[in-house]
C-alpha cells in the first residue's frame, strides 16, 4: 500500500500506526496531484484500487498552531504542507477585494462575498483566525447567518480551498488515477462538502462517457476513450449509528467507479 499526504503530521502518525505492517507500506510526502510520478517512482504502472479521502482532518482542526479552524485563535495559516510559502494571511492581507469576494464566492458559495471582502479590507491587516471570523460574522447581517453552522465557515472553507489548489488538484489527479488502475481496478473517493463531490461526480461521468471535455484537462480525459464504470448512482453516506459514533461522518459522501477493459473503452 501507498500513501500520499502533503501534510508532514499526518504522515508521522499514519507512519506510527501503520509500522508494523512493515516494508508492505510506503508513506510519501507528495501532493496526490502527482499521483503519476508518485506510483512511477514506486516501479508502478498500475494499482488494484485508489481511495481519496479528501478536505481537511481533524488533526488540523484541532490544532489552533494550523489556522484551520475558527473556533479557537490561531495564525492565519491553513496550508496542509507547510513547505508551501502561500497561507491565508497572505490572502487575507494582500489580495485586492475583487479577487479576494471571487475565491469566497467560488469556494465557498457564499452570497455575501462582496460584503465579506469589502469589511476584511476595512479590517486588515488581521493576524489570527478568530480576528477574522469576527469580521466575517459582522459583515453579515444576523438574520441572513445561516442556520446550523458559523457565519464564517464558508469563507473559511472557500480560503483553505484556495490556500492548497484543492480543486485544481483534484481534476487533475481523479482522471490520473483513472489511467493508473488495472481492469476492474476500483476507484473510491470521500468527499465533505458539495464542491468536492461535485468536482468528483461530474469528472467520473466524464470519464465514463469518454465525451471531449474542456482545453486544460490532461489527456486522458479529452482522447475520447472511455476509462470507469460508475458503481454508485448516488453517493453513499453514513448511516445514524454511524453519525452518532462520529458526528463528523454526516457530511462524508462516497462515491466509487471501476476500470473497464480495452474492449469496453
Amino acid at each position: 500500500m501507498i500513501g500520499i499526504d502533503r501534510d508532514d503530521e499526518a504522515l508521522a502518525a499514519a507512519s506510527r500506526r501503520l509500522q508494523r505492517f512493515g516494508e508492505a507500506v510506503v508513506i510519501v510526502r507528495e501532493n496526490f496531484a502527482d499521483i503519476t510520478r508518485v506510483l512511477r517512482a514506486q516501479g508502478l504502472q498500475q494499482v488494484d484500487g485508489i481511495l481519496f479521502d479528501l478536505g481537511a482532518s481533524s488533526m488540523q482542526f484541532e490544532d489552533a498552531a494550523r489556522g484551520f479552524s475558527f473556533a479557537i485563535a490561531g495564525p492565519l495559516d491553513m496550508r496542509m504542507d507547510r513547505r508551501q510559502s502561500r497561507t491565508a494571511a497572505g490572502l487575507v492581507n494582500h489580495l485586492p477585494e475583487e479577487e479576494l469576494a471571487g475565491i469566497i464566492w467560488r469556494y465557498g458559495e457564499e452570497r455575501w462575498s462582496r460584503r465579506i471582502a469589502r469589511a476584511i479590507m476595512r479590517a486588515r491587516p488581521l493576524a489570527t483566525t478568530t480576528e477574522l471570523a469576527e469580521v466575517v460574522a459582522g459583515a453579515i447581517p444576523r438574520r441572513s447567518w445561516p442556520r446550523g453552522i458559523h457565519p464564517a465557515t464558508r469563507t473559511f472553507q472557500a480560503l483553505r480551498i484556495a490556500v492548497n489548489d484543492e480543486l485544481l488538484n483534484l481534476e487533475k489527479a481523479i482522471p490520473d488515477a483513472a489511467e493508473a488502475l488495472r481492469e476492474a481496478g476500483r476507484l473510491c473517493a470521500i468527499t465533505f462538502h458539495s464542491l468536492e463531490d461535485r468536482t468528483i461526480k461530474h469528472t467520473f461521468l466524464r470519464l465514463s462517457r469518454g465525451c471531449t471535455c474542456p482545453p486544460g484537462t490532461s489527456a486522458s480525459m479529452s482522447s475520447g476513450k472511455r476509462l470507469l464504470r460508475i458503481l454508485t448512482k448516488k453517493p453513499v453516506t453514513a448511516s445514524p449509528a454511524e453519525i452518532a459514533r462520529n458526528p463528523r461522518a454526516r457530511s462524508a459522501k462516497l462515491r466509487a467507479a471501476e476500470r473497464i477493459s480495452e474492449v469496453e473503452a
